[in-house]
């Protein structure tokens, strides 16, 4: 998985996806869903380096069933905050 953290006023933005999506653009229906590595081009997670990070972000943005299922594993989403693009989990989370 990589993760990436955007610093904007004050608010921590934590951008996650798993490696093999990285760069690359789905679509289906209506929904077009860019991975772009200017979003989410960070560094290398393990599982428990991502459930700190969780922890710690004001919003995350979560592509990948990977890196959805550690945040669905720590009961920060449920199944129904999940919207699939060709089959490919994918999550927001704000906390306000």
């Amino acid at each position: 998985m990589i993760a990436k953290i955007h610093e904007i006023d004050y608010r921590t933005i934590l951008a996650v996806c798993d490696k093999e999506h990285l760069g690359k653009e789905f679509e289906e229906g209506e929904i077009f869903f860019k991975v772009s590595e200017r979003f989410y081009k960070g560094k290398e997670v393990t599982k428990k380096e991502l459930e700190e990070l969780l922890q710690q972000a004001d919003s995350i943005n979560l592509f990948g069933n990977k890196c959805v299922e550690v945040a669905l594993n720590q009961k920060l989403i449920s199944e129904k905050n999940i919207i699939l693009i060709k089959g490919i989990k994918h999550a927001q989370i704000y906390r306000v």
